[in-house]
């Protein structure tokens, strides 16, 4: 077995807590964040539900002490929140005294503001400031600069698979020996554009989605942004520091079938699974759980299903369940928040439940775990499939 890549540290802000306990104790008290929109003027705000942070951007200003005349989008906002907790929680107090690099993932950028100041900017010169912020990169430079980080900063936008390919960078840096440290994640705020593009693409839910649910109807939107600090092995034993879990498996591959939709036989999600198994060197008989992608859409669950069963062929598939009743699918910061909610599983033993089911579905006999349950968990399976057909897998393991 790979024994992967060290994770000092972690940072999240979601609709279910503002920090990784809150996060933590909402997953295990069964806290949902799903609601109806508050923060965003919508048509759609009476007939759809979405997992929602509920502070305004004003809050976020004032808590980010950013001086009047910035110009930051919600998601470059809670993306800095999320770093920042992170690298504290790595005990880091020089970010540039090793090599140190930041991955990050957005597929919304600064949309909300380019939305919000679109028929303005003409009239009103004080605002052509947020046309800087449009692009998904300036979240990633944003946080950097808060940061302070001189090194490395990159942008991955490769739709609901991103944050999960900004890990596998991430790792591959490191072990590699490019770099020492990076901060890898994802951020996305919601904004009318993805209401809208995924209303009409009608794969939303008017009530709380239901991975894996026969009677499945779509999924809710969220949003939430989460940092991880994964470090090389040469620096936690220098500097003695705590490692939280590893890395240790990771896959990406193309499904190659649709603009939206997976194929049915679940074919890239089997190859990003397999590669993932190949370099961790684990069996899948050694999963102890499974954080599986589970949008609760028609297509998705399915596709993901066959691909577990083709991998685990007459195996029992382990414990499965996804958070997204929870959270809403947070699209590319999706795969961030689930990296840090399968480190919180090995290190507290635990398996989440996948809320709202009822019904197998008839294609296959999955039933995903249904209540918290406690056992050993030693290495954790995450699986993130984006539009485009880009498939991720990570493996997550006790260090």
């Amino acid at each position: 077995m790979s024994k992967g890549v060290a994770i000092t540290g972690m940072g999240i802000i979601s609709s279910i807590g503002n920090s990784v306990e809150e996060n933590y104790i909402s997953l295990i008290e069964n806290n949902i964040g799903i609601s109806r929109i508050t923060n965003i003027s919508t048509i759609h705000a009476d007939v759809i539900k979405v997992g929602e942070i509920k502070k305004t951007n004003e809050e976020l200003v004032e808590e980010l002490q950013l001086t009047e005349d910035n110009n930051f989008s919600r998601t470059a906002m809670i993306g800095t929140l999320a770093a920042k907790q992170a690298v504290e929680n790595a005990g880091i107090t020089s970010i540039n005294e090793f090599r140190t690099g930041l991955i990050s993932a957005t597929s919304v950028g600064g949309m909300d503001m380019t939305e919000r100041h679109y028929y303005d900017y003409f009239t009103h010169p004080e605002l052509i400031k947020y046309i800087t912020c449009h692009d998904g990169g300036d979240v990633a430079e944003k946080i950097a600069e808060e940061l302070g980080l001189k090194g490395i900063v990159t942008t991955i936008s490769t739709a609901c698979s991103s944050a999960a390919n900004a890990i596998m960078l991430g790792a591959r840096l490191i072990k590699t020996g490019k770099l020492d440290r990076v901060i890898v994640g994802g951020a996305d705020g919601l904004a009318k554009f993805t209401i809208n593009g995924f209303k009409a693409l009608m794969i939303l839910s008017d009530d709380f989605n239901k991975p894996f649910d026969n009677e499945r109807k779509g999924l809710n939107l969220g949003e939430a942004a989460a940092y991880l600090v994964l470090e090389s092995d040469e620096i936690v034993a220098r500097q003695n520091k705590k490692v939280l879990a590893r890395v240790s498996g990771y896959g990406n591959a193309n499904d190659a079938f649709h603009q939206t939709a997976s194929s049915e036989n679940g074919d890239g999600a089997y190859l990003a699974m397999k590669k993932a198994f190949d370099i961790s060197g684990l069996k899948p008989s050694q999963i102890d759980y499974i954080n599986v992608h589970g949008t609760a859409t028609p297509n998705n669950d399915l596709s993901e299903g066959r691909a577990l069963k083709r991998i685990y062929q007459d195996e029992k598939v382990p414990d499965f369940s996804s958070t997204k009743p929870f959270t809403g699918h947070t699209l590319a910061a999706a795969a961030a928040i689930e990296a840090v909610y399968s480190v919180l599983a090995i290190q507290n033993n635990v398996v989440y439940p996948n809320l709202n089911f009822e019904n197998q579905m008839e294609e296959f006999d999955l039933q995903p775990q249904t209540s918290l349950k406690n056992k050993n968990i030693e290495h954790v399976l995450s699986n993130s499939f984006g539009f485009g057909g880009n498939c991720s897998t990570l493996i997550f393991s006790k260090s």
